[in-house]
């Protein structure tokens, strides 16, 4: 693995790379997905060494999102939503295109850490050493999960992550683009003494874990409860009741919130999905950013600079003379409401997923190439990938001028590619572009 490929593995973003590695063991990968690995051979002495299974999880990801709506199906419950479902790829999008500007910033820190302030450092062929760092990894995840809920600033990066009002595995893919810029220095201790390629390995593994956890057709594990994060758990967590609400921030152990006073057992009436004040939109760009709003709203209301500072550090629902994160009488207490849920036509979804699909080859094009790629065509190719998600969102919410829009795009992206600015290797989007090109009666060179 090289070393961009190293620091573009990266955990503390929550997110995983979408160019795919299908040669994996189906044993492996299965296992890898619930963290039961054999630690033998999973050891290894430099970064370099270190498998990227964020890449070769991908097969593995899908198999398990369509055995959900299967059994989804079977049971006669609602399943995937076409809208939710593309617009939570499309924040997965956002962050790996985030990422590819910005790769190896956080890891960086990391790596410097331990090379000039380690103290001692474990060794990294032993199983005491494998065990006791996938606790400390989780340790470290706990505290950054809590303060994302429990500082006002970091929750609004934190918060698309809980933007959806369904429940199912796509919700693990929902993350933000920047909570990624303070998440790193939770892990910054452990670089004191664990050597990187062990910290690497499991900062993945926890993160191939906490996707499965996603889901509501998995009831209870019995006595594996009392230690694990299990799905029965992390429902409580993205429920918006009061019962719900900063509860249960564990990434694979639920002990954390059982010493930390932060454990709740699921209620028993029906958990309300989505943030306390939900967003009525599609569209990943607005999702991502809104809440940055509400604090810089805040921030100007108080009076004093203490007060503006705590508006900024403090929980979401901290007022002046109350606790940290406030107090349950100034709390929204969410009741039953109807989900955001704009209805398209059938060919209108079909339209929409081909052209997400072009957008995900796009992003597989760009990501390849970027380096060698001249800097207009590279400008080219974010302006294809951003336009494409947000003329998707608009077209889902059905906005009254969004085809009107959408044609715009497609005859820009079609100008694009026809002056030469934006060159695509990948075959289906080759024919992809032709096909619209052809239909906007602007030939290829």
């Amino acid at each position: 693995m090289s070393y961009h490929d190293w620091m573009g593995i990266d955990a503390v973003n929550g997110s995983m790379p979408l160019d795919m590695d299908m040669n994996t063991d189906w044993t492996d990968g299965l296992t890898n997905m619930f963290y039961l690995a054999k630690p033998e051979r999973y050891m290894f002495s430099t970064r370099e060494e270190v498998p990227n299974l964020l890449k070769k999880s991908w097969p593995f990801l899908f198999m398990l999102i369509f055995l959900e709506n299967l059994v989804l199906w079977l049971e006669k419950k609602p399943t995937l939503r076409v809208n939710d479902g593309i617009t939570t790829l499309s924040h997965l999008v956002l962050v790996e295109l985030a990422k590819l500007f910005f790769r190896g910033s956080e890891s960086a820190a990391y790596l410097w850490v331990h090379n000039n302030y380690k103290v001692a450092e474990l060794p990294w062929d032993s199983v005491t050493t494998w065990y006791l760092t996938a606790i400390l990894v989780d340790f470290c995840y706990y505290w950054l999960h809590r303060a994302c809920h429990e500082v006002h600033l970091l929750w609004a990066q934190h918060q698309v992550h809980h933007s959806s009002e369904d429940y199912n595995l796509t919700i693990g893919l929902r993350q933000s683009v920047l909570q990624a810029w303070c998440g790193f220095i939770f892990y910054l201790p452990l670089a004191l003494f664990v050597p990187p390629s062990v910290f690497l390995i499991h900062q993945q593994f926890n993160l191939l874990y906490q996707f499965w956890i996603h889901t509501e057709t998995v009831r209870s594990l019995g006595p594996l409860e009392w230690v694990l994060n299990t799905p029965r758990h992390h429902l409580v967590h993205h429920g918006s009741t009061l019962k719900c609400l900063d509860k249960n921030y564990g990434g694979t152990l639920i002990i954390w919130d059982r010493l930390f006073g932060t454990y709740a057992d699921q209620p028993k009436e029906e958990v309300i999905f989505g943030l306390v004040m939900n967003q009525p939109s599609f569209n990943p760009l607005y999702l991502q950013v809104f809440y940055n709003m509400n604090v810089i709203n805040k921030f100007n209301k108080m009076e004093g600079w203490v007060n503006k500072l705590s508006a900024v550090v403090k929980g979401p629902s901290w007022l002046p003379g109350r606790p940290w994160t406030g107090v349950e009488e100034d709390k929204i207490d969410v009741k039953q409401r109807e989900k955001y849920d704009v209805q398209v036509p059938t060919w209108c979804n079909i339209y929409i997923i081909l052209h997400f699909v072009a957008v995900v080859f796009g992003f597989q094009d760009l990501a390849q190439r970027y380096l060698s790629m001249d800097p207009l065509t590279v400008v080219a190719f974010v302006v294809y990938v951003l336009a494409s998600i947000t003329m998707i969102g608009y077209i889902l919410e059905d906005r009254p001028n969004a085809f009107l829009l959408e044609f715009f795009r497609c005859l820009l992206i079609a100008g694009l590619i026809h002056f030469g600015v934006l060159s695509v290797e990948l075959p289906f989007l080759k024919w992809f572009f032709a096909f619209f090109s052809r239909f906007l009666a602007l030939p290829l060179p």
